[in-house]
């Protein structure tokens, strides 16, 4: 599986942002997505993650309440839809897919199986 994510950019403290996640090859549909982040100087983190069939969704405390993940498998495509971002959202955002045939997605990202190349995302003060 491909991944690509995009819509980073520089926003201001209280804006949205939407990230997508545009997914290619070998049928990502049975795949669980999720969200990671990393910020300078800090370890990768979760943000999100979404089961393949779109039921269950996880979500980082840091994010619950301001961000919705989503996806359409008819576009190969997972959305994360963030609102009321503050400073220390700032980071690169990674979006990856997990083979799992557990029905609901993981946090833990050493069982990701495959990762997009980033996004930027910067909230200003």
């Amino acid at each position: 599986v491909q991944l690509q994510a995009f819509g980073g950019g520089l926003v201001q403290a209280g804006g949205s942002l939407t990230l997508s996640c545009a997914a290619s090859g070998r049928t990502p549909s049975n795949y669980h997505m999720g969200w990671f982040r990393q910020a300078p100087g800090k370890e990768r983190e979760f943000v999100a993650a979404i089961s393949l069939t779109g039921r269950h969704t996880l979500y980082a405390d840091s994010v619950k309440g301001r961000s919705t993940i989503s996806r359409d498998n008819n576009k190969n495509t997972v959305w994360l839809q963030m609102n009321s971002l503050k400073t220390e959202d700032t980071a690169v955002y990674y979006c990856a897919a997990d083979w799992s045939r557990s029905l609901v997605p993981t946090t833990k990202k050493n069982e990701y199986d495959y990762w997009g190349q980033g996004t930027k995302v910067t909230v200003s003060s």
